[in-house]
């Protein structure tokens, strides 16, 4: 059985690690928090380390899930920093949302110490990582894919290699993408339903099943009717999210004009206090 470490003991990061100690598998977590690596051992066994650098020496596969580009690369390189500790043939996965160009930076940087680098940006929010139905968009060579697929599986339910380095990031922003631009039409949907007088949460079951039928209509259409959105992920990192889809289009010449005005949006929301609801809260601005 491989030796695992998990870095980052986050929303998401937690359940997954979880998943993986519930498979058999020998697991070391690291967090800059520790006492959630105590919870966590607490909860799910394994043991955790007090460094990076002690986190990953051992290890035959090193999970990390942190917050951003400057978080990833603080884990990863420099003296004591994992690429350094480990050991020559293991495999860095990186399920953090990050942007492309960090995810073809590590890869290479991996290289040099005779590492195999994936980036694996994951989605399904926390429901999904405690119910291990997550789904997997993965950057890299074909030959780490093929490693690590099986282990991925015990918290995901679709996985797909995308392509080369970097490749997984893009397309977790394609993802973003999406929902933003379905989660502002459903939001203006409700708003149009609910000041026409409308039985909302009637129109949204019998529309739920046909061509405007979605994910984000069937778990948290009812409860943005009811203006709960204390849940699920949160206003601040879509905003991180969307930033990076924007700098990346930017930088690509390529068009997103709905996703910037939801981005704009979103910072509504945020500037009135909203940014760790949940990011169907974006139906807030049509209550003013």
């Amino acid at each position: 059985m491989k030796k695992i470490t998990f870095i980052g003991l986050g929303v998401m990061g937690f359940p997954m690690a979880g998943h993986l100690s519930k498979e058999g598998y020998d697991v070391m977590v690291f967090n800059r928090t520790e006492k959630k690596s105590k919870m966590w051992v607490k909860l799910h066994g394994g043991s955790f380390a007090t460094s990076v650098k002690d986190a990953v020496k051992d290890s035959d596969i090193v999970f990390s899930c942190v917050g951003n580009d400057a978080d990833l690369r603080e884990i990863t390189i420099g003296p004591d920093k994992a690429f350094s500790a480990m050991k020559a043939g293991s495999l860095f996965v990186d399920h953090t949302t990050t942007s492309s160009d960090i995810a073809i930076e590590l890869f290479e940087k991996a290289k040099a110490y005779n590492i195999q680098f994936l980036d694996a940006p994951v989605s399904g929010g926390e429901v999904g990582a405690i119910k291990g139905e997550l789904s997997v968009m993965i950057g890299g060579e074909i030959s780490s894919f093929d490693k690590i697929k099986s282990i991925i599986a015990t918290y995901a339910k679709n996985i797909t290699l995308i392509g080369g380095p970097g490749k997984g990031q893009i397309a977790k922003m394609v993802n973003q993408i999406c929902i933003a631009g379905l989660i502002q039409a459903l939001s203006e949907g409700i708003s149009f339903s609910e000041k026409s007088g409308l039985d909302t949460k009637k129109v949204l079951s019998a529309i739920s099943q046909g061509a405007a039928g979605s994910w984000q209509l069937s778990n948290r259409g009812e409860t943005m009717v009811d203006r709960k959105f204390d849940f699920g992920f949160a206003v601040k990192l879509m905003r991180k999210d969307l930033g990076i889809c924007l700098a990346h289009a930017s930088n690509n010449n390529i068009s997103l004009p709905i996703t910037s005005i939801v981005n704009q949006f979103y910072a509504e929301v945020q500037g009135q206090g909203g940014a760790k609801y949940d990011t169907s809260s974006l139906l807030l601005r049509f209550d003013k």
